[in-house]
């Protein structure tokens, strides 16, 4: 790079919005080893008397997650609640169409429950509306939230749940536009449906939030009519609409790959102005937000997930062992979403243990970190606060899809409870450093705390069980202030940053 010097102002008055820290989600579905051999494992050496794994209990900690999806995800759309309450020794074994597996129902409701508290987080729960609709909706809710009284509430009582779950977040159905999906329906059929489900889940429980589905993928041939549609029929009743996104390298193109947040970008701002489309047709004073409830790198099991043997408990799939490179672009894929954070309001990390996930574990034997659960961590903690506007000058890239990529992707969040400013960086150069300078110009007088830095001469490095720490972030980061009040720092090659402020 003939000028390697990239620049960013921030000032405290000009603002993007608060981040909802619900844009730290996860997600977990009944799928491969997620659920069982991940948070769940009754004989190994750490399960707690409910056989929940403790050393995931603790990586999960490590992420301060606020909020989990679950059951799923296509799990969902064939899932009857009622076959994971009551007592496990009379459950049924159900085939699992979604992921052809065989789901035995040790884990259902009422345990989800009980491991969120463990792990201090709130449920955002799905509701089938692929081969069911508004009763199963209806009485899921009564079950969890009614105090008692009635039948499903009294029903959960017996199941020796005295006080109401009352969960707040409820998702109509998944993926609902996907012809894979069981119960595939047309944007229409969908849209009617989710309106009535919504409809009678508010007539339980009025202090609920409800999502609609949105498009599986920017690529889906009816986005962004999906949306429009949708929305149109549900806009009284649903808050939020999802949606979801996954990349991968499949071509082997590093510098593209990095580049992929910039149709993340595109897509959050095409899906916002549909939103906007849909309210002012209705004269509405309601904004609806975006719940962005998968997304991740996901491609490299794709091969060896194709070779599973059907109809067998919790088989590994989706078990993506990621790197250096895919830890960069989950950065650029959360600072594309903090830059957004006034309208994106939620996000799920897809998924949590083992399937596409930061942590990864072992049956019998050890759980680690991921390279991804490391940005991924660092957002989480220290991306609490309020998002300025970034006035960023970079010097720029062309790759294979993308034109005038920047080389510097950052934003900042200034938690004015912390006295704080954290600045994310990600310097998407593969050979060279680049100089950066913030100006913090409206704060006065401030000090560096640290400067986290994760970076590997390979970006292909990974981690695993026999070598857990072979990518992870060191704080000697270079950051300093300058005699102009001014912090420069040269961000190594293909690095993600942390530059943590104290004003």
């Amino acid at each position: 790079m003939a000028n390697n010097k990239a620049t960013m102002i921030v000032d405290k008055d000009f603002t993007i919005g608060e981040v909802d820290k619900r844009i730290y989600g996860s997600f977990i579905e009944h799928l491969g080893r997620a659920v069982y051999g991940g948070i769940y494992e009754a004989d190994h050496p750490t399960a707690d008397e409910q056989g929940f794994r403790s050393d995931v209990i603790e990586l999960v900690k490590g992420l301060d997650v606020p909020i989990v999806r679950y059951p799923g995800g296509n799990f969902v759309s064939g899932y009857n609640w009622e076959d994971g309450v009551g007592p496990v020794d009379q459950r049924p074994r159900k085939l699992e169409l979604a992921w052809r597996t065989i789901e035995p129902n040790w884990i259902g409701y009422n345990e989800f429950m009980d491991w969120c508290k463990k792990v201090g987080t709130d449920a955002m729960m799905a509701v089938n509306l692929g081969t069911r609709g508004i009763d199963e909706a209806r009485n899921l809710l009564e079950y969890s939230n009614h105090k008692s009284g009635s039948y499903w509430s009294d029903l959960r009582v017996s199941h020796g749940y005295k006080d109401p779950h009352n969960v707040k977040t409820w998702c109509l159905g998944n993926e609902m536009d996907g012809p894979w999906q069981i119960g595939h329906k047309t944007a229409y059929e969908y849209g009617r449906l989710a309106n009535e489900a919504g409809k009678a889940m508010r007539w339980v429980d009025p202090t609920i939030e409800l999502v609609a589905c949105g498009s599986s993928n920017i690529a889906m041939p009816t986005f962004p009519e999906w949306e429009a549609t949708v929305l149109d029929l549900t806009y009284n009743t649903v808050d939020y609409i999802s949606i979801h996104q996954y990349y991968g390298n499949r071509d082997n193109d590093s510098q593209n790959f990095l580049a992929l947040s910039m149709g993340m970008d595109s897509y959050i701002d095409t899906v916002i102005a549909t939103c906007d489309y849909i309210q002012a047709k209705k004269r509405g004073k309601k904004k609806i937000n975006l719940s962005f409830d998968e997304w991740n790198v996901w491609y490299h099991s794709n091969d060896q997930d194709s070779k599973i043997e059907p109809w067998t408990i919790a088989p590994p799939q989706l078990e993506d062992i990621y790197n250096h490179e895919d830890a960069l672009l989950v950065g650029c894929m959360l600072i594309s979403m903090l830059k957004r954070a006034d309208r994106v309001k939620m996000a799920c990390i897809a998924q949590l243990v083992n399937v596409i996930a930061p942590i990864m574990t072992e049956n019998g034997g050890a759980a680690w970190k991921q390279t991804i659960y490391y940005p991924y961590m660092h957002a989480s903690i220290f991306g609490r606060g309020t998002v300025l506007v970034p006035l960023v000058k970079s010097p720029k890239h062309d790759t294979k899809e993308f034109t005038d990529v920047p080389y510097l992707e950052s934003v900042a969040v200034h938690n004015e409870e912390k006295n704080e400013v954290t600045v994310f960086a990600v310097n998407r150069h593969l050979s060279e450093s680049l100089s950066f300078e913030i100006d913090l110009r409206s704060f006065g007088a401030f000090r560096i705390i640290e400067h986290i830095v994760l970076e590997n001469e390979d970006l292909k490095a990974s981690n695993t069980a026999a070598n857990p720490d072979r990518v992870k972030p060191h704080t000697t980061g270079n950051a300093t202030l300058t005699d102009n009040g001014k912090i420069e720092a040269q961000l190594a090659k293909a690095s993600w940053n942390v530059i943590r402020i104290k004003l």
